[in-house]
């Protein structure tokens, strides 16, 4: 008897590699994920501008970074923006001015697609073999009320549709659907029962694990667990000759697997 229901990942047609370079951008799930990625040792950007919540802030960051990774993350958290009356620019960030010189909008759908087929085609001409994993963000919004946020998800859910059907390379990872179907309990979430718990943003990694990775990066990943974990380890004495000796050895094993995977 099952007593809940598992989301079906495809495969996409890359695999995540050991220790390559990857570009997270996006909203705060985008921060854990590529958190996540880098205790791994991978060598990740992430959000190098800020957390971007909407289609055209990732895009923004896109445009002013000159990263050209094989793979990139981009995380939408919201369709809504906010434009500077002034300029009638839609900002990144409102950087504490005061609310009445901006007016909040919400993209439609076709405005969150054109955003992001822009920030997949810089990618692209950076490097024409770029694989781009699309992601909602499974954070709801509750200042918009949860029906308003669910309204918000829901056009970003359809943006990503669109994209997948018109680019190959562009894959849609279901961090969304997991969390509200196959985690759909409060102890998922953090204790503002809005943000998933550090354990729900753990099982999406391995989802993410099984369904991304070369069986080399797997292997990596096996290997290294034992190193990371003698790393993490909090001694009573860490000025005695015994645990220095200790450190120096797991430095040196880390060193030998990173060379032999790099």
């Amino acid at each position: 008897m099952e007593f809940r229901t598992i989301v079906t990942l495809e495969k996409p047609e890359f695999r995540i590699e050991p220790l390559e370079q990857l570009l997270f951008v996006g909203s705060c799930f985008a921060d854990s994920i590529g958190r996540r990625f880098a205790e791994e040792r991978f060598p990740v950007i992430v959000n190098p501008d800020g957390v971007m919540y909407n289609p055209v802030s990732v895009l923004h960051t896109i445009q002013r970074c000159e990263a050209s990774p094989r793979i990139a993350f981009l995380t939408l958290g919201t369709n809504h923006v906010y434009r500077l009356k002034e300029t009638g620019e839609i900002v990144d960030n409102c950087q504490k001015r005061p609310q009445n010189l901006f007016q909040e909008e919400q993209l439609s759908v076709e405005q969150c697609v054109d955003s992001l087929l822009q920030a997949v085609e810089i990618l692209r001409e950076r490097r024409a073999d770029v694989h781009v994993v699309l992601t909602v963000s499974p954070i709801r919004y509750a200042k918009y009320g949860f029906h308003g946020s669910q309204l918000s998800k829901s056009v970003l859910l359809m943006a990503a549709d669109q994209m997948t059907k018109k680019y190959a390379s562009v894959f849609y990872f279901p961090a969304y659907e997991i969390v509200l179907d196959e985690l759909r309990d409060y102890r998922f979430y953090q204790p503002d029962m809005l943000h998933p718990s550090s354990q729900a943003v753990e099982y999406i990694w391995e989802r993410l694990v099984e369904t991304c990775f070369s069986e080399r990066a797997k292997q990596f990943l096996s290997e290294w667990k034992p190193i990371k974990e003698a790393l993490a380890h909090r001694p009573f004495h860490p000025e005695s000759d015994t645990y220095q000796r200790f450190i120096q050895d797991v430095r040196e094993r880390e060193e030998k697997l990173l060379s032999t995977y790099i």
